[in-house]
Parts: structure tokens; sequence; C-alpha cells
């Protein structure tokens, strides 16, 4: 059973599961989002088959690929894909492009169960091609609205909180600015794409009048959004969530200081993950040394390292909060300023975190 494109939406929308059988190589380069890859042939598999398709012509390929997954391999591939239809009795499966793999794996499903797995139409490229559409303005029906405001004011925590915004750090694993990195990478630049367009049509299913966003620009990090779609959202009115310097401090020291040590000593344990987070953090002040300045260059990194002995010492990394205040108010905010005087003309609210929040709930 084949299902085209008119239902993609549907599967968008209402968060099928997918199995994706390509090989795990494919998966990696770009997926469905919340696809699970049970790969039908492995990497090497896959290269084998490839090669033999180029070198002996398709038959070939074909017995070759049987060859490889027969027996016991055929066993565990056809299990993996029942336990997971076992759990999802409405999951889709999908190859490349809709072709032998997903044919062959659906029968091996019949073969074993007697039952029809939905096969994606055309494949991952197929989906893909319908995702990319949704990432063009012309598809877009809500207006968009960018919330913007000093580093640290708290915009993700206050977009988590209405029902018609997109975190685009999210999706991109990113918080958006030169310290924004987490210790897992981002995804790539199609997956991010591909993750942003299921958010837009996810939005767009549900008739909201206006989009809210992040004053992110094109770029998120390393990943970026398509042109036509940044310019989009920079026509949209500007709120800005005004929020004290003390208070902005606090905020960038529990996400960056408090939540961000908690992770690197997760990952690496106690003493080595505070190594490890140090490392990454005055790799990240020499990032932007240049924009910094000399002087203001040795100054946070002393007050970093500062704050870092006196935490092995004592335990407490509230010296932290020196360097992280010094860096908003000397290098973050005068950015914000040059950045906020070019877009004055957009604004069209400002103020704090209950003010601006009461005005954007009356953006459904």
């Amino acid at each position: 059973m084949d299902r085209g494109s008119s239902e993609f939406e549907k599967i968008v929308v209402e968060d099928i599961p997918l199995i994706d059988v390509r090989a795990p190589v494919e998966f990696a380069s770009g997926a469905i989002p919340g696809a699970r890859n049970l790969p039908i042939l492995d990497d090497q598999q896959r290269h084998r088959v490839g090669k033999c398709h180029r070198e002996r012509g398709p038959e070939e390929a074909v017995a070759l690929g049987y060859k490889l997954v027969s027996k016991e391999v055929k066993e565990e591939r056809v299990q993996g894909w029942l336990d997971l239809l076992e759990k999802f009795p409405e999951a889709c499966l999908y190859c490349s492009r809709g072709g032998m793999r997903s044919e062959i794996a659906c029968q091996w499903i019949l073969d074993s169960t007697g039952k029809s797995v939905v096969r994606l139409q055309g494949g991952y490229k197929a989906f893909r091609t319908y995702l990319l559409e949704h990432l063009q303005s012309e598809s877009l029906k809500s207006k968009p609205i960018i919330l913007g405001g000093r580093t640290g004011s708290g915009k993700t925590r206050l977009l988590a909180k209405l029902e018609n915004g997109i975190d685009l750090e999210e999706l991109a694993h990113h918080r958006g600015s030169s310290f924004g990195r987490f210790i897992t990478p981002q995804p790539g630049q199609a997956d991010f794409e591909n993750r942003l367009a299921c958010s837009l049509i996810k939005h767009e299913a549900k008739s909201y009048s206006h989009v809210i966003l992040e004053d992110e620009g094109r770029h998120v990090g390393k990943r970026f959004l398509p042109k036509e779609l940044t310019h989009y959202f920079s026509t949209g009115g500007l709120v800005i969530l005004e929020t004290p310097l003390n208070e902005r401090t606090e905020n960038t020291f529990t996400e960056y200081v408090v939540v961000a040590q908690a992770g690197y000593q997760a990952e690496y344990g106690q003493e080595n993950g505070l190594e490890q987070w140090l490392g990454e953090m005055l790799s990240n002040v020499d990032r932007i040394g240049k924009r910094l300045g000399g002087s203001q260059l040795r100054q946070v990194r002393k007050l970093l390292e500062q704050a870092h002995a006196d935490q092995l010492k004592s335990g407490s990394a509230e010296l932290h909060k020196k360097w992280l205040k010094l860096l908003l108010s000397d290098y973050y905010d005068p950015m914000y300023d040059y950045q906020i005087q070019k877009k004055s003309s957009a604004i069209v609210f400002t103020g704090n975190a209950e003010a601006v929040l009461e005005f954007l709930q009356t953006k459904k």
C-alpha cells in the first residue's frame, strides 16, 4: 500500500511513526523528523550492492542484496520492523525513492504477519521535496511577529508559553549566541530544514493568524534559514522584552553555568566535566576576542579563570556572575543597541515579561 504526497501533511500533523530502511549513512545526511532508522542494508552492504550494480548490472546487484540479507540477518531485520510495528501499528515505511528496498521490506513484513504496511510513495526524496516547498514564504498564511530583547532577557522561556510560537533555537539545537553550543552537535542542515518545515506545517494546520519567533536573524549557530523565509520573518512587527541587567545575569548564569556544567559533568564526570566546560567557555571567549578588544578579553578570561578556581575550592559557582555581567553590559548590550536602532521603526510593543506575554497571547 502506498501513500502519496497528499498524505504527507497528515503524517506530519499527526506525528505518525516512520520506519526508515535506508542505510545509516543516508539517514545521517537527512531524514524525516521522528523517523527510526532500521535499515535493510547497512553501510557496508549498501556499498557492495552499489558497486556490483555499477560493474555487473541491476540483476546481479539485486541477487547480491538478497544474499547479504538472508537467513539470520534477514530474520533480525524483519524482527526489528515488527517490534516497532507492534508498538506503533500505524507506522509507515520508506526508503530513498519508494523503490525496491521499501518494497522488499513491506513484502517481508507481509510474509511474516499477513499485514500490509503503508509505504511512502516517492520515499524520502518526495517527502523532502514536500518539506522544502513548505519553507517557501508563499506557503505561509500566518503573519510573523519577532520577539526581541537583550541577551539573557528570557525570550526562549517566554516563547515556550505561547502555543503559536516556534523555537528556532530548539530546532537548531543551539542557543543562538557565541556561547550557544551544546555538548551534542547541531543537526545537519537538511535535518534542520526538515524540522523547521514540519513545525511550520503543524503551525499552519492550526490556522493561527500569527507565528511568533525569536529575533535570530538568518543563522542559528551553523544552521541557517532559507533566504526568502528569513526575509518574510523580518517583515513582522518587533516586540521587545525588557529585563533588568541583574535578572539577565541570573538567567545567563543559570543556563550557561549551572545547567551547562551539569551537562558536562554528566558526560565527563564531576571534576573532568568542569575542566571540559571551562575549556569550552575560554574557547568561546577567544572566538569573540577581536570584537571584545585585547583589554576586555584579558579581563573576561581572568575573571572566568578566577571563578573556576574559586568554584573548585569552595564548591560555589557564584563568582561566574562577574564575567557574565561584564560580557552582557560591555559586549552584548552595545551590539544589541546598534542593531535595534536599525529596527526601531518595526517595534510594535515594549514591556516586561508579564506585559509582553499578555500582548502576544492576543496574537493567535
